[in-house]
């Protein structure tokens, strides 16, 4: 019987886009079809959006990317004030960057093991990667420390977030240089994940309220709605760079219709780009291009190209391509996470 050291050795390493300049490969891609001039258009769109001084650029993420190798490439888009907001799935924020923020690693494994001997020895496949299921119940431990730390009412999933950063500060900081979580504590990045429960929190927060079962902490969801509006609110022009799709994707889509809402009038999103290998043809929400959301009013048209490509090859050719280009080096950062602490102390 192998034991777990014979699986877990390997270490999932996170590509760096600082180090490879793919500006002149993939202006070439301009020249070529199909897939490769999408990515092209995306490229140039997302370097416009970052550009422009008048839009905030929100970031969506979806899917199991962060433990696939490509964290640091969302750790340079904050540090490099590419990003203002970011939404998120909480498996990528909880599981997998906070995870890694307290110590732990993800693994290069394969999908050809024995599934059965993985549950055996506590270890967790993702596709071809692998977590010590062990480390994994530290996290969920850890953020039922954090969870009953904190005043028993509703909260924002950002305002956790926020103080999964704070928690991180105050012991002294993560274990790694590229936590995401941490490092838009530091700069001021407001994170949404606006399904928290689907994740180590979750596991966290039924912990927490099976011990306070009548006054407890819990997660509004519709507040977490209403923030990520006064975000839009607030900058009025926003362009989205879209990995993966789901709850993050529509979540951040809403929010134009919200403010309009609100507002009686709000700016569809003026640029848009998206990764995805969703199939348009059984219509989930993953897979609806921007061209459909501009029908709901959402997306404008001039500005938004669809990549049907696996988020690790396409999202550092997209990312290095404006980040070489220079794209951030001027740009001054927004600290939208500033609107809501305001709003605390105003409180």
């Amino acid at each position: 019987m192998p034991n777990k050291k014979d699986f877990l050795k390997d270490v999932i390493e996170h590509i760096d886009i600082k180090k490879y300049n793919v500006v002149p490969m993939v202006d070439a891609m301009a020249k070529m079809a199909f897939s490769a001039r999408d990515l092209n258009r995306a490229a140039q769109i997302f370097e416009m959006m970052v550009r422009d001084e008048k839009c905030g650029v929100i970031l969506t993420l979806a899917g199991s990317i962060f433990s696939a190798g490509l964290k640091k490439v969302v750790f340079d888009l904050i540090n490099n004030n590419m990003v203002d907001a970011i939404v998120s799935t909480g498996a990528l924020m909880v599981d997998q960057d906070f995870f890694e923020a307290l110590g732990f690693k993800h693994y290069i494994g394969t999908p050809q093991s024995d599934d059965n001997v993985l549950r055996e020895l506590a270890i967790d496949r993702i596709y071809d990667t692998f977590i010590d299921e062990d480390e994994l119940r530290v996290c969920d431990d850890t953020m039922f420390e954090i969870i009953e730390s904190l005043e028993h009412r509703p909260y924002s999933s950002r305002e956790i977030i926020y103080e999964m950063g704070k928690y991180l500060d105050k012991n002294g900081g993560p274990k790694v240089d590229d936590s995401v979580v941490y490092t838009a504590y530091k700069k001021n990045i407001p994170i949404f994940v606006p399904a928290f429960s689907d994740c180590s929190a979750g596991f966290g927060f039924i912990q927490h309220q099976t011990k306070n079962p009548v006054s407890h902490v819990s997660i509004d969801s519709a507040m977490d709605f209403l923030e990520l509006t006064k975000v839009k609110q607030f900058a009025k022009e926003t362009g989205i760079f879209m990995i993966g799709g789901g709850v993050p994707k529509n979540f951040t889509q809403d929010i134009v219709v919200a403010a309009d809402i609100l507002d009686g009038e709000a700016a569809m999103h003026k640029y848009a780009v998206q990764i995805t290998v969703a199939d348009v043809r059984d219509g989930a929400l993953s897979s609806s291009t921007l061209k459909e959301a501009s029908s709901w009013g959402k997306v404008e048209t001039t500005y938004e190209q669809m990549v049907y490509a696996e988020a690790t090859i396409a999202m550092p050719l997209i990312a290095g391509y404006a980040y070489h280009k220079g794209a951030g080096k001027d740009r001054k950062p927004r600290e939208l996470q500033k609107i809501f602490l305001k709003e605390t102390v105003n409180n």
